[in-house]
């Protein structure tokens, strides 16, 4: 992703299977309409643990939070075409 910035930042954990459900409607949008995206685990930072410990998978969109827990692909598309 060289010189790339991602607009979609997807936030969970290892083992958490809402999160590989997030991952792949992420990884479907994102690949429909040529955005990237990254994805950091809460686990590695302890601040973040303490802020999304509950509501794990958190999406966001540039920057701004967008879903947390399920992510609808509409919405989401939505989000990163208007």
């Amino acid at each position: 992703m060289s010189g790339t910035t991602a607009r979609v930042t997807l936030y969970g954990r290892p083992g958490c299977h809402l999160c590989d459900d997030a991952r792949a409607v992420i990884e479907a949008v994102c690949a429909e309409l040529g955005e990237s995206y990254v994805e950091i685990s809460i686990d590695d930072d302890p601040e973040l643990g303490d802020r999304f410990a509950h509501e794990i998978p958190v999406t966001f969109v540039d920057g701004r939070q967008h879903d947390f827990w399920r992510v609808s692909p509409d919405r989401l598309r939505r989000a990163l075409t208007e």
